[in-house]
């Protein structure tokens, strides 16, 4: 009598071994599915459409008007070394415009204070000197404690999902998918006739 206690006594603590280690096993396999999950959420690629900023004039421009068509975005300047690049930026817009193609500036002073103009100084400037007739934004932070939501977007991987980059000059570039999503960035001294930018546009 008393084997036979000592054995149904012993089948059930292995039976309750078995149970705690199969519940651990499951909880471990249930953490990390969550964990997963935590992750591609973290990581779920953001649009830029979700933003509206001012232009120039002060009115509302609703970026999700570009659904569609691949975008360039650019921090520009009146008074940088680079600033000719206006030109290019223009000749690029006016060549692909018609072909879901835009372009969208952005002036910034974060770079030894090279765009110092008001709103609308700079629109003057664009226009008096290079034409300029693609979208221009109002004067925004692209980096530092005071950038601006769209630039926390392009430079953040945790918000855009792709790649965690710096502005580190007047020109950087960003493009844009037809669906919002950033693509890649390109340094200040990329041009904007660039053979990569060219080929990406007629991709």
């Amino acid at each position: 009598m008393q084997k036979t206690t000592l054995i149904v006594l012993i089948l059930a603590l292995t039976a309750c071994k078995q149970n705690k280690a199969s519940h651990e096993s499951e909880l471990r396999e249930s953490k990390a599915v969550v964990q997963v999950v935590k992750n591609e959420t973290i990581m779920q690629k953001q649009s830029i459409h979700q933003f509206t900023v001012k232009d120039l004039s002060g009115n509302d421009f609703d970026l999700s008007t570009l659904k569609g068509k691949k975008v360039m975005v650019v921090n520009t300047a009146s008074e940088c070394g680079l600033t000719p690049q206006y030109k290019d930026l223009q000749a690029l817009y006016e060549t692909y415009k018609n072909d879901n193609f835009t372009i969208i500036g952005f002036p910034a002073n974060n770079f030894g204070a090279q765009e110092p103009g008001t709103n609308a100084e700079i629109a003057t400037f664009c226009q008096q000197n290079y034409g300029v007739s693609f979208p221009m934004m109002g004067k925004i932070s692209v980096k530092g404690d005071d950038m601006h939501e769209v630039y926390q977007f392009l430079t953040q991987k945790d918000k855009n999902g792709v790649e965690d980059s710096e502005v580190t000059w007047n020109f950087q570039k960003y493009l844009i998918d037809e669906n919002g999503y950033v693509v890649r960035s390109l340094t200040p001294k990329t041009l904007p006739t660039d053979t990569s930018i060219i080929t990406w546009i007629k991709g």
